[in-house]
């Protein structure tokens, strides 16, 4: 009985946890069905309307759906560039003959990196991006972002790599395998769960940032959170607007999450385990 009442208050716990969190985005879903006039009266009970969603996704004033493409490219590409970088990183670090100083100094400044808010970098990155002509590029965001995500992907991509057998190694080196075949054939394939999560984690942080977007991009460059930014304008703030683009926008990552969840899940527990 006393076990039975303890996992009872635990799922009750965590069946209200999940409603507190739940609850702002249900109500932001629901605000983009409305009207501005029943949203701003407070109206409990109201009429389903798709007209907020039409204008946001159709209408000739609306740069959404390219909104949705340069956010699409720009995780995609950084992704690849942070998952890259991480990797042969990770194998530098804890496969060759590094001091040990050096290493934990790397570290280090990676987590140091990693905790710094992006806008206070952003006035920098405009600064470098205006110099080399990458201004108001999707190059320009491909790289700001791949260096926003590279230090949690080094760390997350270094517990996979330093877990790679060693015995594996010496006897693909014995084989004759050079270090890009080691790599392809080898370590990648038993660092696939840990590419998956760092992949995912990526993307999603990657989709969802503001502040180097906001300062590196313009009306044909800018991302989904710029293009929700702009609905609240000096003088009009459209909300019904604003809630159906936040809706909209939140499609891709959990259907991305959903379907990547095994692996983001068996790729953060798989280090830990081991």
């Amino acid at each position: 009985m006393r076990r039975w009442r303890h996992e009872s208050g635990l799922q009750l716990a965590l069946l209200l946890g999940g409603l507190l969190i739940a609850a702002p985005f249900a109500w932001v879903v629901a605000a983009g069905f409305r009207t501005q006039i029943s949203l701003l009266m407070g109206e409990v009970w109201f009429t389903p309307t798709l007209s907020a969603f039409e204008e946001v996704l159709f209408s000739k004033t609306s740069d959404f759906l390219l909104n949705v493409r340069n956010s699409t490219l720009i995780g995609l590409a950084s992704t690849a560039i942070a998952l890259a970088a991480a990797t042969f990183g990770a194998w530098s670090l804890h496969r060759m003959r590094w001091p040990r100083w050096w290493v934990h100094a790397l570290l280090l400044w990676a987590l140091v990196l990693q905790m710094i808010p992006p806008v206070a970098l952003a006035g920098g990155w405009f600064v470098m991006a205006r110099a080399v002509g990458l201004d108001n590029t999707l190059m320009g965001l491909i790289l700001a972002h791949a260096t926003l995500n590279l230090p949690m992907a080094l760390w997350m991509m270094g517990v996979f790599v330093r877990d790679v057998p060693q015995e594996l190694v010496e006897a693909a080196r014995l084989d004759g395998a050079s270090t890009p075949t080691l790599l392809w054939r080898v370590v990648l394939p038993l660092v696939a769960p840990g590419l998956a999560a760092a992949g995912v984690l990526c993307f999603v942080f990657s989709w969802n940032e503001f502040a180097a977007a906001l300062n590196l991009s313009m009306r044909q460059t800018a991302t989904v959170p710029v293009a929700i930014a702009k609905f609240a304008q000096d003088f009009e703030i459209r909300y019904v607007q604003m809630a159906a683009a936040a809706s909209l926008s939140a499609v891709p990552a959990l259907l991305l999450l959903l379907v990547a969840q095994r692996w983001i899940v068996k790729g953060l527990t798989l280090g830990a385990v081991k």
